[in-house]
């Protein structure tokens, strides 16, 4: 039996750390429709927060994200670390901004500027793409290079 003797740092993992390497793919192609039924079969929908989520693709600098939002809920205020575009697929959906609310119909599509506090609310079960995008990487990778 040969063993590995490659001599490696404390800590530092033989292979590269992603738990879910198909999130990041060179390619990655989805059925919303498919994807959205999914969503409606699991238990997260099933629970009292009106919500199931699904995150399509996984980039240490980009995500997109799949939510599905019954009637009448909401995702209280948060904040993304990046810019962000929301893209409405099903339904209507009310972003809750400082200043103003947007509502977003199927088909509409709007960006945010990163750091913007808002909340998501369903004026009817709604669907919805996130993207979320951090130049240079995720923040957690911007905060440990300084």
């Amino acid at each position: 039996m040969t063993r590995n003797t490659t001599a490696r740092k404390p800590g530092e993992a033989s292979e590269p750390l992603n738990r879910l390497p198909h999130l990041a793919g060179p390619l990655l192609r989805f059925n919303l429709s498919d994807e959205l039924q999914q969503l409606r079969n699991q238990d997260s929908w099933k629970r009292e927060s009106g919500r199931s989520s699904k995150t399509l693709a996984k980039y240490p600098d980009f995500r997109i994200v799949l939510v599905l939002m019954k009637d009448s809920t909401q995702m209280k205020e948060h904040h993304a670390d990046g810019r962000i575009s929301i893209h409405s697929l099903h339904g209507t959906i009310r972003i809750h901004l400082p200043d103003q609310k947007v509502d977003l119909a199927a088909g509409e599509l709007m960006a945010l500027d990163y750091g913007i506090l808002h909340d998501v609310e369903a004026l009817e079960e709604s669907a919805f793409l996130i993207t979320i995008s951090w130049p240079g990487g995720t923040m957690e990778e911007r905060h440990d290079a300084r």
